[in-house]
């Protein structure tokens, strides 16, 4: 072989293998897109660089693989659907202490389907592996009930949060826990169906 044969030979190697590398990094960066959600683009947005976000991704990823997520007994799942449908009955009354239960049953379903329930910051980085598409949802219910525990969330705030709580237990419950049609439209003539409202 001449050395120019060795330098093309060398040359058009060292191609495939950045084409190869190249192909890898975006059947990666696709997957963690379709696997996350909204909450790929909120890493990317939080970190340093694509590649930090990428990384911290694929981190939970592997720290969720390391739990053991139980799916609900059927005796489980009614028990939480007619705890749900109790707590939107009370926010009538009282939406103030309403959502403070909304938030602790949601933690209460979150910790018997095996996910941590320490950090805020830790639930949603367990969560978002299987749940990224309902985060949204928790992250503004969770911030609309801390804005409540200082006293500064309105009633409609607070019919928000019962919103934003309801789309997270669903996701965790695997259904609609109270009042929705198969075409998954809220019951706007039940009169406790506040998240319709």
């Amino acid at each position: 072989m001449s050395p120019t044969q060795i330098v093309v030979l060398v040359l058009v190697v060292l191609v495939i293998a950045a084409v190869a590398v190249a192909a890898r990094s975006y059947t990666r960066r696709r997957a963690l897109r379709s696997r996350f959600g909204p909450e790929y683009e909120r890493a990317v947005s939080e970190q340093d660089s694509r590649t930090a976000a990428e990384r911290e991704l694929r981190e939970r990823e592997r720290r969720h693989a390391e739990l053991t997520i139980t799916p609900l007994s059927p005796e489980s799942r009614a028990r939480y659907a007619a705890a749900w449908e109790e707590v939107q009955v009370r926010f009538v009354d009282s939406p103030a202490e309403t959502v403070g239960e909304a938030d602790e049953l949601v933690t209460r379903l979150i910790a018997e389907r095996g996910y941590p329930t320490g950090e805020f910051a830790d639930q949603i980085a367990h969560l978002s592996v299987e749940h990224a598409r309902t985060l949204g949802h928790y992250r503004d219910a969770h911030e609309i009930h801390l804005r409540n525990s200082r006293g500064e969330a309105s009633t409609e705030d607070l019919r928000q949060a019962l919103v934003h709580y309801r789309a997270l237990f669903a996701d965790l419950l695997g259904e609609e826990p109270v009042g929705a049609r198969a075409t998954g439209q809220h019951d706007t003539d039940n009169p406790h169906d506040v998240t319709s409202r």
